[in-house]
């Protein structure tokens, strides 16, 4: 190595222990820790993504103002069930009944989505899940306008993340038109299957259109036996 190059090497030396003990660069490689943010002070999106529980989901929620519909609600209609259920109904909103009680279908069609559970499939209400696209009372029962939708919908997905449902029954024209993005008539989307979230999804009628058209019971009764079928359970008296 020729003079000139050693001490250009000395002098790189030389600055770098220099460097090293005033602590412009550390003397020896060290490891840097990245501090985790308090849950308080993560964004609600990742809240909802990391929430445990349904409780958690709840509480994320609070005395909710995030859209109008809290004007004139009587209270939050968070969901009712099993919070491990292998299958989940999700309607459209609540109605005057379910603003009263704090439930989901609690009221004639709610009676009714009852007995499909319990008669139609031989289980228990409490055995399922059961929430709403919405979480609180329309005024007048009218359909959720999109913006409400937009900050209603991701408790519903998370509550869908923490059930970790096998099968969805999206509850009327509404529900299954939101859900599946589309605006395709219910008619000809019942019956058939989609999926969301990844999980299978079965669009049938609501309860509530079956209290006005009875003749409409027989193809619920269908899509409800294709429901048990994914979920390999027999219709009471049935086969698979």
């Amino acid at each position: 190595m020729s003079d000139e190059l050693l001490t250009l090497v000395r002098q790189l030396r030389q600055e770098i222990d220099w460097a090293a003990r005033v602590g412009v660069v550390p003397s020896a490689p060290s490891t840097v820790s990245v501090m985790e943010p308090e849950p308080e002070a993560l964004p609600e999106r990742l809240k909802l993504e990391r929430a445990p529980t349904l409780e958690a989901v709840r509480s994320i929620i609070g005395d909710c103002r995030r859209c109008r519909l809290s004007e004139g609600r009587r209270q939050i209609v968070f969901g009712v069930g099993d919070p491990a259920a292998e299958l989940m109904f999700i309607g459209e909103g609540p109605g005057a009944d379910e603003d009263r009680q704090g439930e989901p279908f609690v009221g004639k069609a709610g009676q009714l989505l009852t007995r499909i559970i319990e008669k139609g499939m031989g289980m228990s209400r409490s055995e399922v899940y059961i929430a709403n696209i919405v979480k609180c009372r329309p005024p007048n029962n009218r359909d959720p306008e999109p913006d409400e939708v937009e900050s209603c919908e991701p408790f519903l997905q998370a509550q869908i993340q923490v059930v970790q449902p096998k099968v969805l029954v999206a509850l009327g024209k509404y529900a299954a038109q939101t859900l599946l993005g589309v605006q395709t008539p219910i008619s000809r989307l019942r019956g058939r299957w989609a999926k969301y979230q990844g999980i299978p999804l079965m669009p049938t009628f609501h309860p509530a259109y079956l209290l006005r058209n009875p003749a409409e019971k027989r193809p619920v009764w269908e899509d409800i036996q294709e429901v048990l079928r994914q979920l390999g359970r027999n219709a009471p008296g049935g086969t698979s």
